[in-house]
């Protein structure tokens, strides 16, 4: 896995709005193309947990392209499941670029000392251990790609194909795709499960906010478990 790459001035693309009226019947291998057409490899990347559904949008991408850099947030409270699962995929799907992202160790001294913040303030738990280590990881880029589907949960329901997160474009390919076309892509590609998926997780975040998920209930449902907190803010913060 390399490192980051030099900060760049990356240029600003098109409006989001054209471009989800163009792509909003498109597949989504269609979006990623147009994605690096429009913005180029040095200017795009895929954010990825390499979690539950997360290989099948790899999948497409390395069938794309698989030198596309892709940012890892290894927030310090992962499963070790998951861990392996990213190295497995890098693998056997030729991941060229996996750049693995981590707090900053004195924000976490600072602010989480006792690794209790996730108790104690969630939000908080998630702004130093996802959304400001992404924030920086992206700041070379002007658009990236992520993985958030419609199905998932009621509070993704609307999600646009592209959108403009306030600084640059958001591509989300499988926004239109339905849970069986992700059963599809795992089939076709003979992709691995997520290790955890065989022990009732549908949705696999960071280790004490997420649980197994019950028959019948949303994808994320079994994150926050008991908690108004449905996103982690990497999603809903300005990627300044």
């Amino acid at each position: 896995m390399s490192t980051l790459a030099p900060e760049l001035s990356p240029p600003r693309p098109e409006s989001a709005d054209a471009l989800d009226r163009a792509l909003r019947a498109a597949s989504p291998a269609e979006v990623i193309a147009t994605a690096l057409k429009r913005v180029g490899r040095e200017h795009l990347a895929l954010v990825s947990s390499f979690g539950t559904e997360s290989a099948a949008l790899l999948k497409v991408m390395a069938d794309v392209d698989p030198a596309i850099p892709v940012i890892f947030l290894d927030t310090g409270w992962l499963f070790e499941e998951t861990l392996a699962y990213r190295d497995t995929l890098i693998e056997s799907l030729g991941l060229r670029d996996v750049r693995s992202i981590k707090p900053l160790e004195e924000t976490l001294s600072r602010e989480d000392p006792d690794r209790e913040l996730w108790f104690t303030d969630p939000d908080a738990c998630c702004r130093i251990r996802k959304v400001e280590p992404l924030a920086r990881a992206l700041k070379p880029f002007s658009a990236w790609i992520n993985g958030r589907k419609r199905f998932q949960s009621a509070t993704r329901a609307d999600i646009p194909v592209v959108e403009d997160d306030g600084v640059r474009l958001k591509f989300n390919p499988l926004a239109n795709v339905s849970r069986e076309e992700i059963e599809a892509i795992y089939a076709l590609g003979k992709l691995p499960p997520h290790p955890l998926v065989a022990s009732g997780y549908l949705s696999v975040g960071c280790m004490p906010c997420s649980s197994r998920s019950a028959p019948g209930e949303d994808a994320r449902d079994g994150r926050w478990r008991g908690r108004a907190k449905t996103e982690c803010g990497i999603h809903t913060t300005k990627m300044s």
